[in-house]
């Protein structure tokens, strides 16, 4: 079996009966020796007292008066945010439990512990995958992309990996300074995304009817049904004309203003087109648990690019936008 992704900890999770992650000492001590949490050499005595006390017993939970007395103020944030994190998951049963409470209820997190929710819960719900192309795919729910159209094929790369990397033969076609070690995910390089995969360093073709959008659907459709316990089957669509909205879930912000126009005016503009990155039909393999006036119609789910050619895709929108009754799933 391939396995990917060791920097997110899912080898210190427990799985219940049900296959879901369940909480152990070990993965909130790794969270403590993360960067936003392990305290630098210049941390406070209270800071460097309470991180050492939490490595002893993760599962202690800081006192608002243990937090307020950390000199710095950023440290004061994480730590607070750490804490109502710590709360949430500490309170549920399963980490998808916890997750899914933290999205519906819409109170603060940052975006970073999310993002690192959804990695793990991610990691475990491709678990056993062995096509390279859907944990690569899978990158887009936590990892913010920079994309680009190079001879007609719509390229997405790590966007912190381009940032970092330093000058290689694809600058050129993304137009950004690109690590030499990028390469774009085909078959003839599949087999080495499981030994790369913490790297984040191989991009994705995301133009329409090829490997990686269909990928990402498939993504997509496993999400929601470890989440919601929602059978649902997925398909690109390859023409917006073919698009008729009843329904509509953006899979980020970017598509949810680009949804709402369409929603409104039943059109775009042409530049307002060219940001669209993939459109999915969404059909429910069980039509009774969709909103009566609802269950004949398709839901449709829209992903796109800023102006600035980034996506950061909101897979929460999945757990909150689709028009079903019953969203009691993960426990």
């Amino acid at each position: 079996m391939n396995d990917f992704w060791l920097s997110c900890g899912h080898h210190l999770l427990d799985r219940d009966a049900d296959g879901r992650l369940t909480l152990t000492d070990e993965f909130l001590k790794a969270y403590l020796a993360r960067p936003e949490l392990a305290p630098p050499p210049e941390a406070c005595a209270v800071e460097r007292a309470l991180h050492r006390a939490l490595l002893l017993d993760p599962r202690r939970r800081p006192s608002a008066d243990e937090i307020a007395a950390i000199a710095d103020a950023d440290a004061r944030e994480n730590w607070q945010l750490m804490a109502a994190l710590n709360e949430r998951l500490l309170a549920h049963r399963t980490i998808e439990a916890g997750y899914m409470t933290l999205v519906r209820e819409g109170k603060p997190t940052a975006p970073l512990f999310l993002d690192q929710l959804v990695h793990v819960i991610l990691r475990n719900v491709l678990n056993g995958a062995d096509d390279p192309f859907l944990p690569r795919a899978a990158e887009l729910f936590f990892r913010p992309q920079r994309l680009t159209v190079y001879e007609g094929s719509l390229i997405a790369a790590d966007d912190e990996h381009v940032a970092a990397a330093a000058a290689s033969p694809l600058a050129a076609m993304l137009g950004l300074p690109l690590a030499a070690d990028i390469d774009v995910l085909s078959e003839a390089n599949a087999a080495t995304y499981w030994q790369r995969s913490d790297r984040f360093d191989m991009a994705l073709d995301l133009t329409a009817g090829r490997r990686g959008v269909a990928a990402l659907g498939a993504v997509i459709a496993r999400w929601i049904e470890h989440l919601l316990d929602v059978e649902v089957e997925i398909e690109p669509v390859i023409e917006l004309r073919e698009v008729s909205l009843s329904w509509y879930v953006g899979l980020d912000a970017e598509a949810t203003r680009l949804g709402d126009m369409l929603w409104r005016d039943g059109a775009l503009a042409e530049d307002d087109r060219a940001r669209i990155i993939a459109i999915y039909r969404l059909a429910f393999c069980d039509p009774a648990i969709v909103f009566a006036h609802l269950a004949a119609e398709p839901v449709y789910l829209i992903l796109a690019m800023t102006p600035q050619r980034t996506l950061r895709m909101k897979p929460q929108n999945l757990i909150t936008g689709l028009p079903i009754r019953r969203l009691e799933a993960a426990q």
